[in-house]
């Protein structure tokens, strides 16, 4: 019975100017913004817009790396970021001289300014403009794949490459989404960087094979060799910590790693994990494509029926957290209304009603003594009775009336049903169905009359999961019943 869940987990993120701190670390952005300053009237460049040969080592050195190749390759992709980004800006050029370049065509971008004096938000919006440059490169076919397929005038032939961009795009996105989960999961590494041919293994073996078969292990090998190359290419954006595949484990030249067996080192076949600016920029091109990706805090500024049902499926302290900002943005002068919107939010008759009326208690309990007034005023309602006299017989209030016969029947199967929805421990439930069959003489001669829209479904699931046979066959008896009455 459970209600619509959003596709993952909730993320914790960092605060915007903790983000903006450490996107302004990632020293791919570093290298660029040191590039942008160091650009004059006398840069040269091509027609493209990237720095000529002659430059690079100039480049590099200004970047203290070596003026050799590795040094220029940095520089050239430092540059590359600083363009694609608006951090300089390349007019295109008039006048080409002999080798292709053109002579003062680079000014300092708007963007330059706005990672010194812009806000955290202007950070960000410049440093997902260069996770997008850099997800780009890393999912290019290597310029050794294709350097014998350019024609004259600069195209590349990419069919003759058999290269699709958008499934290399795909394939890349979904490591980093199989990633992004297996960071925010319970039962995920927390803070523990994951093994590198567990995500290879993610995307490749399907979900039904229970041993992969030799083909399938060498397109894991394969699909490691190529993460590992896009790793080392995310990683200077700031988006992951990346320990690289051992290159001791090639043995040959162009052979790649296997998947290692159970008494390998694991460490040695990489290892990634994501930063917490990683999680944020997921979470922004995951939102981007239309992906439901909640983030504790969202929920805050919204009203109480958009609280109860955005938490409703959320880890217990996760939904906690969220309680407490929502409840934290409206003072504590504004308990009282708070407790009375969130009272008003549970009320209902449809399948997610139940576990609004359980988050709505839980939320009550955070809110204080305050919150006292608005709950005494629904102890005459027949769906939020129940529930404001079990919070305030729990806070220790005094005068609080007796319910009536039919209430207790009606809370028992409202509480039940809300747990089965959440999909709680299992044994917890068994326990909770237990207990409260056990606290009334004769419960399921009376809970089939309950008139509550899941009572028959309830009686079910006490049927399945009651450890007394008797009780057990009470309950699926009472649950025809309920049927039965249902239809008359």
């Amino acid at each position: 019975m459970s209600a619509e869940r959003p596709s993952l987990p909730p993320v914790r993120l960092h605060t915007e100017a903790e983000l903006a701190r450490d996107a302004l670390a990632a020293p791919l952005l570093v290298r660029a913004v040191r590039l942008a300053r160091w650009a004059g009237p006398a840069t040269r460049v091509g027609a493209g817009g990237e720095l000529v040969d002659a430059q690079l080592p100039e480049a590099a050195e200004h970047l203290g790396l070596t003026a050799d190749e590795d040094g220029a390759a940095y520089a050239s992709e430092a540059w590359r970021l600083a363009v694609d980004t608006g951090l300089v800006d390349v007019e295109d050029p008039q006048d080409e001289e002999e080798d292709g370049t053109a002579q003062g065509t680079v000014t300092a971008g708007e963007n330059l300014a706005l990672l010194t004096s812009g806000s955290p938000q202007d950070v960000l919006a410049i440093w997902l403009d260069a996770l997008d440059a850099v997800h780009a490169d890393a999912t290019a076919p290597a310029f050794d794949d294709f350097a014998d397929l350019i024609g004259e005038d600069g195209s590349v032939d990419f069919d003759a490459l058999d290269w699709d961009p958008e499934a290399e795009a795909d394939l890349l996105d979904g490591v980093l989404g199989n990633l992004y989960l297996l960071t925010l999961s319970e039962a995920g590494p927390a803070d523990a960087p994951v093994p590198l041919p567990a995500l290879a293994a993610s995307v490749v073996v399907p979900d039904d094979m229970d041993e992969p078969t030799d083909d399938v292990l060498e397109q894991v090998s394969e699909a490691m060799m190529r993460l590992d190359d896009q790793f080392r290419v995310l990683e200077p954006v700031g988006i992951v910590e990346y320990v690289p595949v051992d290159e001791t484990l090639l043995t040959e030249e162009g052979e790649e790693a296997s998947p290692p067996v159970d008494d390998e080192d694991v460490t040695r076949y990489g290892m990634v994990k994501l930063t917490p600016l990683g999680l944020y920029g997921i979470r922004e091109r995951m939102l981007e494509a239309g992906v439901d990706a909640p983030a504790v805090g969202d929920l805050a500024d919204k009203g109480a029926d958009a609280l109860l049902d955005g938490i409703a499926h959320y880890p217990e302290d996760a939904a906690r957290t969220e309680i407490g900002l929502w409840l934290g943005g409206r003072g504590a002068d504004g308990a009282q209304a708070a407790a009375a919107e969130l009272l008003d939010a549970a009320r209902g008759a449809d399948r997610r009603a139940p576990l609004r009326r359980l988050h709505c208690q839980q939320a009550l309990a955070l809110a204080g003594a305050e919150a006292e007034p608005a709950v005494r005023a629904v102890l005459d309602d027949p769906e939020l009775g129940g529930l404001a006299r079990v919070w305030l017989a729990e806070r220790g209030a005094a005068d609080v009336p007796a319910p009536p016969e039919s209430m207790i029947f009606w809370l028992a199967v409202d509480t039940i049903a809300a747990q089965l929805d959440a999909e709680g421990d299992m044994d917890e439930l068994q326990e909770l169905v237990e207990g409260l069959s056990g606290q009334h003489s004769g419960f399921f001669d009376e809970a089939w009359r309950v008139d509550h829209p899941a009572t028959a479904e309830v009686l079910e699931a006490m049927g399945r999961l009651h450890r007394d046979r008797k009780s057990a066959k009470d309950a699926r008896k009472a649950a025809f019943k309920a049927r039965s009455r249902g239809k008359g």
